[in-house]
């Protein structure tokens, strides 16, 4: 089993298929660059976690080490969510966890931070970020989209192979043999 069948396996539910095999027509750039931004993620977010005194000595931004820590779990979940089934949804939040970053980041660029020169180095790191946070979330948005389609309809499947005509016979004729049994 490849490793991306073992990822796609990770979020699906016990009564879905599970992915043997995935050939290269499965996986697109944009999936490809969801799966880079999704490890990226969890570096960066246990990375945010372990060493946020250190970032915020940096950054001038002492006194932050909590919100960095935060910030460290959301980049975690979002690493995590981009790994599964629903890119979609992750790399939107990576960007509004990017929009989150820059702002913060914006509270710390000012003229008496004696690091404001490391704070606009992080400030031009996180926007070539998010400008690939948002290439991958509209090529994955347009590549698992379903471009104006109907949701399907099941509302006339029983969930019973044969039919519930059947399975409520099949019900009856084995409730008649355990009364009859007993």
């Amino acid at each position: 089993m490849t490793v991306v069948a073992k990822v796609s396996n990770i979020t699906r539910s016990p009564g879905d298929p599970k992915v043997l095999k995935a050939g290269p027509s499965v996986v697109g750039a944009s999936d490809g660059l969801a799966r880079k931004l999704g490890w990226f993620s969890i570096v960066l977010g246990a990375v945010e976690l372990l060493g946020a005194e250190r970032i915020a000595g940096a950054l001038g931004m002492s006194g932050k080490e909590g919100l960095i820590r935060a910030y460290g779990a959301r980049e975690i979940s979002s690493g995590i969510l981009s790994l599964s089934v629903d890119k979609q949804a992750a790399l939107w939040s990576r960007v509004a966890g990017d929009g989150l970053d820059i702002a913060t980041l914006l509270t710390a660029y000012r003229d008496d931070n004696p690091k404001r020169d490391n704070v606009g180095l992080a400030l031009a790191m996180v926007a070539g970020l998010a400008l690939l946070d948002i290439i991958g979330a509209k090529g994955v948005t347009g590549r698992h989209s379903r471009n104006g389609t109907k949701p399907r309809d099941y509302s006339d499947r029983s969930g019973f192979p044969r039919g519930a005509a059947v399975a409520r016979d099949l019900a009856r004729s084995q409730r008649g043999r355990e009364a009859g049994a007993a």
